[in-house]
This record gives C-alpha cells, structure tokens and sequence, in this order.
C-alpha cells in the first residue's frame, strides 16, 4: 500500500510539474501575441520577444537575426548580453557560423560548447547555443526570413527538446511579424511614392500654359491627360507679336520620371528659342542642340510638329520631326496632314526641314494630338484609330475649340471603357 502511494504521488507531482511547465510556455506565447499586437516597430517588439523567451529558458545570451535579401546578409535586430550596434551582419554562406547554417538548412540545431564557432557570433554565444529558424508559411510553400539564437545556460543545464519546441513556435510567430512589418513599410513606400506622384503631377500641369495666353490673336484649347502621374505628352503656346501664334505638341518615347524630365526640358528651351525666330525650322534646329545630350544618355527620342500660324500673311509654317497626327481642317471638312518631313530628335542628324500652306483666318483649324488618343484600346485590345478621332474633329469644326476636345475625350473614353490607358494623350485646337 505505502509503495504504491509513494507511486501515485510522485506521478502526481511530476504531472503538476509538467502542467507548471506547460502552463508558463502557453503563458509566454500568449505573451508574445500580445506584444506582437500592440507594438508597430519591429525591432522594439523583438528585444521584448527575446527578452521574454531568455527568461523563460534562462539564457543569459540571445539574438534575433533578420535575413536581408538584397545583400544576403542576416542582420541581428535585437540581442540579450551584449551590445546589438557592436554586432555585425552575418553572410548565409558563412561555414563557421550558427546562425547562417540553421537558415540555410532551415532546420534548428544544438550545438555544444567549442563546436562550430564564429567570431561574429562570440558576442551572444557563452557555451553550447541553441538556434532555430524564423519560418513564414504561405500557400506556396515555407521561406526562411531569420534566425532566433539562445546561449549562455548554466554549465549543468542543457537545451531540451520542449526548448527546442518552445522557441520553434515563438520563432514562427517572430516570422509573422517580420512579413507584417515588410507589408507595412511597402504599403508606406508606396502611399510616400503616389504622393510624390502626385506632386509631381501637379508640378507637371503647371508647366503647361493656360490656351488663353494666345488670345485675342487665336482661340485654343488644349488638354493633357498622362498615362502614369507624370508622361511625356506635352503642348506649348507662343504669342510671337504681329498677330503670329506659335503652337507645339510633343511625344517623348516613353512615359514616367525620365520622360517627364525631357519634357520640362523640351518646355523650357522652347521658352527660349521660340522668341528668337518665327521660323520653325530654326526654333527646332536650336531646340534640338539644348537637348542632344540629354536624348543621348536616356537613349530616348521626341517626336514633335511646332507651328507658326501668321494670318496677317494668311500663312502657316510648320516644322515636324516624325509627328504623324497634325492636321488643319478646313470649313467644308477637309482635313489636311502636315507630313512629318524629318525623323523624330534624338534619332536624326539632318536639320528639320521649313513647310509652308495657305492659312484661312476664322475658318480653318488647327488640330494636334498624340498616338495616345489613337492608339486607345478597348478591353478587347481594338484601336481606336486615327479615322475616327478625325470624324468627330471635322463634325464639330464649326464649334468652339473647347468643345471640339470635349468630343474627342469623349469618344476616347467611350472607346476605353475602364482600361487603363497605356499610353499619354494629349488634343491641342486651335482657330484663329
């Protein structure tokens, strides 16, 4: 009778013992979720962490290494017994390293005191180390981001295996933070960018100039709409004294930053350029050396058409480097291209060549737009096409210039639907 009551309670208390031990794991993960989800900073919630998992498995020494993809580097971000700015990063190809072999391997392991030791890791290493892997786990599959590392128990303890395990499920909710904190600091990088996009936008719009800086001398209308926040559609007016107007629209051969910025260049060298001839074959000849260097580094190229509409001479001249869509429409609907005699800048050599046509005041019209307008495609990939933006010009060339773009735009937009445009697109009208 006594034997078997001497049994019964030392299952018993070794059963109270294991429920104890139990109950402060379950505690200390319960713990760590908590901080998990009230701290944002990454790092901070990490010394926590490990703060947390040190005390409950009695390791003096403790550091949390985050992989860095783009240098291949495990990075410590938070460290128990030592100082984590006297820490340097360790490369996953180390031989010598823990930490590096438990993320490759992305298996944990134990090893005991004097094996496999680094110099990198001697400042949170004390003896035997036990390291395990931080593991996100999505629906595609496991990847590695980290490694959680524990030393410095006392000699006559060891890591068991319930560590091992404990420090396992913290460490997997260690990589939950981590891809939290990736997704919060992309989301904030973007909502930064579509800001600054933004801004850059608005800056873009105010180069542009208002269609009312040619009045009286012509009535015009214009409107830009860009592909990306920033593009590479542009127009620009001149009032060149003696009645003259001066009209340019631009394609550069892309959209975004780097054809934003030929465009601001194009726009303020013809600022320049455009008050010192009214000759369109010198303006452009002149704008072309302001901007050689630059189309050369970007490798890219600008196709442009610049008019000077003189009235008093009933004349319009014209210089066009590889712009297919400019056109004069007549009072009775005849629409008239003004060829592209020369290859777009950036591609050509040559000097841009002078054209020359008769110029109706009050009845003929001007009008230019970018491919962007007809090279619109709907959800089934159709082209809008050049035809067609032309029908709508020519039935509204009695109206105002404004309400000539309106039927354009919306005709484009009817066309497109919700697809996204893939290209700028710009319409300048123009009557004087």
């Amino acid at each position: 009778m006594v034997s078997e009551l001497d049994i019964a309670l030392r299952e018993a208390k070794l059963a109270a013992q294991q429920l104890s031990e139990s109950w402060e794991e379950i505690n200390l993960l319960y713990s760590i979720g908590e901080i998990l989800g009230r701290t944002v900073n990454f790092a901070d919630a990490s010394r926590t962490i490990l703060n947390e998992i040190s005390e409950t498995v009695e390791a003096k020494r403790a550091a949390v290494f985050v992989h860095e993809p783009s240098t291949g580097l495990l990075r410590p971000v938070a460290v128990v017994g030592a100082d984590v700015a006297k820490m340097n990063p360790i490369a996953i190809d180390d031989e010598s390293s823990v930490a590096a072999r438990v993320f490759r391997t992305e298996k944990p392991l134990l090893v005991a005191d004097g094996e496999l030791e680094s110099p990198l890791e001697s400042l949170v290493r004390k003896g035997a180390m036990l390291s395990v892997p931080i593991m996100w786990t999505s629906p595609t599959g496991s990847v590695a981001l980290g490694v959680v590392t524990l030393s410095g128990r006392r000699a006559s303890e060891r890591f068991t295996a319930g560590d091992q395990k404990l420090v396992a499920a913290i460490a997997s909710q260690i990589g939950t933070a981590i891809q939290i904190d990736h997704l919060v600091k992309a989301s904030v990088a973007t909502e930064r960018l579509a800001h600054e996009m933004q801004l850059a936008h608005e800056l873009q719009m105010r180069l542009l100039p208002s269609p009312s800086v040619v009045a009286p001398d012509a009535i015009c209308s214009a409107r830009v709409e860009p592909a990306l926040s920033v593009g590479g559609d542009f127009y620009h007016l001149f009032k060149l004294g003696q009645g003259r107007t001066g009209v340019l629209i631009g394609d550069v051969s892309s959209h975004g930053y780097q054809a934003a910025l030929i465009m601001a260049l194009t726009m303020s060298a013809m600022a320049i350029h455009a008050q010192n001839s009214d000759d369109p074959a010198q303006t452009v000849t002149a704008l072309l050396a302001s901007l050689a260097d630059e189309l050369k580094q970007t490798e890219m190229f600008l196709s442009l058409c610049y008019v000077v509409i003189d009235p008093e001479h009933g004349e319009l001249r014209y210089a066009n480097t590889g712009h297919p869509h400019a056109f004069v429409v007549s009072a009775e609907g005849v629409a008239e291209r003004l060829t592209a005699t020369d290859p777009p800048l950036g591609l050509g050599t040559g000097t841009p060549q002078l054209s020359r046509r008769a110029w109706h005041r009050g009845t003929d019209m001007l009008v230019l737009f970018t491919d962007g307008v007809s090279d619109a495609r709907d959800d089934l990939g159709k082209v809008l096409g050049e035809a067609r933006v032309l029908e709508v010009v020519k039935a509204r060339r009695a109206d105002p210039p404004q309400r000539v773009i309106d039927g354009v735009f919306a005709l484009v937009e009817g066309h497109m639907g919700r697809v996204t445009p893939e290209d700028d697109q710009a319409v300048v009208v123009l009557r004087s």
